[in-house]
């Protein structure tokens, strides 16, 4: 899911999106999308999962950076590939 709030006041909500099939929450890609709207551009977001909503393990630091730097690389490929 993709919002644009950062702070939440219903305490329930990731419980909603959960029941929805959500599994993770980011706030970059509507903002990217809602200004290629505006300006009539094409936009791609790639996001890398770290967490999963309600899931309590974690990845590690080495994992994150490793899963984002593929991430960056596959971005990268195809964009410029």
């Amino acid at each position: 899911m993709s919002g644009d709030q950062f702070y939440i006041d219903d305490l329930h909500h990731l419980d909603k999106v959960k029941a929805h099939g959500v599994l993770g929450v980011e706030m970059e890609a509507a903002a990217l999308y809602t200004l290629a709207a505006k300006f009539d551009a094409a936009a791609l977001g790639i996001m890398t999962v770290s967490d999963v909503i309600g899931e309590t393990n974690e990845l590690s630091s080495k994992d994150r950076e490793q899963s984002m730097r593929d991430m960056c690389l596959i971005a990268l490929d195809t964009v410029c590939g």
